[in-house]
Parts: structure tokens; sequence; C-alpha cells
């Protein structure tokens, strides 16, 4: 496996590739849903790829300048449970601290919550987001 911070469009298409195989595709989210105002040619993705094929990713963006929010977090499901996901996201907090962020936020399927507490996140439960397709609740970790 090779982790790349994706810095040409062939990189970032990776990490579109793989969300619109494990979240349009699989839960018939509208591409004009799951791409938003924070996917552009300057965001930062971190893509996992198994050989050739693109089969994680995460996406990072600041929301000021001491947090980072990561988003978007996503394995192929034929790559659950083998732990490419707690490394996609170790992977964005070393490249977020890199950056000079204090906090890493995201924004947690009420189903992942435990997940992401497992790598020291903790979650607003005041904070509860309610979309068009998942029940989510803010989570925050300092990096």
């Amino acid at each position: 496996m090779e982790i790349i911070r994706a810095a040409k469009t062939a990189e970032q298409a990776g990490a579109y590739y793989v969300r619109i195989q494990a979240m349009a595709r699989k839960h018939h989210i509208p591409l004009s849903v799951e791409f938003d105002e924070h996917d552009t040619p300057d965001t930062k993705y971190i893509v996992i790829v198994d050989n050739y094929l693109p089969i994680a990713t995460c996406r990072l963006y600041a929301i000021d300048n001491v947090r980072v929010m990561l988003g978007r977090i996503v394995v192929l499901p034929e790559y659950r449970g083998q732990g490419i996901g707690t490394l996609v996201v170790k992977e964005a907090e070393i490249w977020a601290k890199e950056l000079g962020f204090k906090t890493a936020v995201l924004e947690s399927r009420d189903n992942k919550i435990p997940f992401y507490e497992t790598m020291g996140y903790v979650a607003d439960f005041s904070q509860k987001i309610v979309g068009e397709t998942f029940t989510c609740y803010r989570m925050e970790k300092e990096l």
C-alpha cells in the first residue's frame, strides 16, 4: 500500500473515485451532495492506494488558523476492518500538524463514534448534524 498526499489532478481523482464507489453509489447520495464547496483544486486529500487502485481517502481543510476539518473519510467496503481507516486518519493528522494546526475536527456518523474514540477523538453530543443521509456528531482531538 502507498499513502499519497494528493497534489495532482490524477491523485485527487483517486479520492473522488473512493467517495463515489463507497458513498455516492452505496448510499445513493447525489454527486451534488457528496461533492461540495470544500472540494476544490486547492483542497488537501490523503489517498491510500493498493497497487494502482485507490482504496481510502480523507479530505482536509482549514476551519480557522488552529483547527482543521477532517472529512469525507472513506474506505472501500472490501478493505474495511484492516486498519486502513485508522491509517488514513493518522496520516491526515500528521499532515495537519505539519501545516500548523492544533486541533482536528470531524463530523462522525453516530455509528462510527466508537471508531474515532479509539483514536482519541471526543464527541460533542450537543453538536448534532442532521444531514440528508446521516446523523453526525462533531468530534475533536488535540494534535
